[in-house]
């Protein structure tokens, strides 16, 4: 795969889209509800995989702790010798906590974009009879 492949497939997943077919929504029908597959092009999010919620949960904690750990860098090299331990606690626990449920969603889609990327597609990864679109599954990959 190439690199304007490998972003395009991580700028689709990092807008909550099918890394595959761009297909909106994708396979969230709510905020925490997953559907077993795209609900445009009939990619399953798992692919055959068990392990795959481990790489999201993997994914997850790149994106939330990345920026946090970063943050508190920042605030700790800014504020030496005599760094805020109470504001830096009052701003880093509610964030800590609520950072992972803004991005549940794209935690899984960024990293369905990275396992495409690592895992082509199978034609056995698609649920046939949910394709939304009349649109074979090959044709979606160009």
């Amino acid at each position: 795969m190439n690199r304007s492949g490998m972003v395009r497939m991580l700028a689709r997943g990092a807008l909550r889209r099918c890394p595959r077919c761009n297909g909106k929504g994708a396979f969230f029908t709510g905020w925490f509800e997953k559907a077993p597959h795209c609900q445009t092009c009939g990619l399953r999010w798992r692919r055959g995989d068990v392990g795959f919620e481990l790489g999201a949960a993997a994914m997850a904690a790149v994106i939330n702790l990345g920026p946090l750990l970063l943050v508190l860098g920042v605030a700790i090299v800014v504020s030496w010798p005599s760094i805020p331990v109470v504001p830096l606690l009052i701003f880093f626990i509610p964030s800590a906590l609520v950072l992972p449920l803004l991005t549940y969603p794209l935690s899984y889609t960024v990293w369905q974009a990275l396992d495409l990327a690592m895992r082509p597609v199978q034609p056995d990864d698609f649920d046939v009879e949910f394709i939304v679109r009349d649109v074979l599954p090959t044709d979606l990959d160009n």
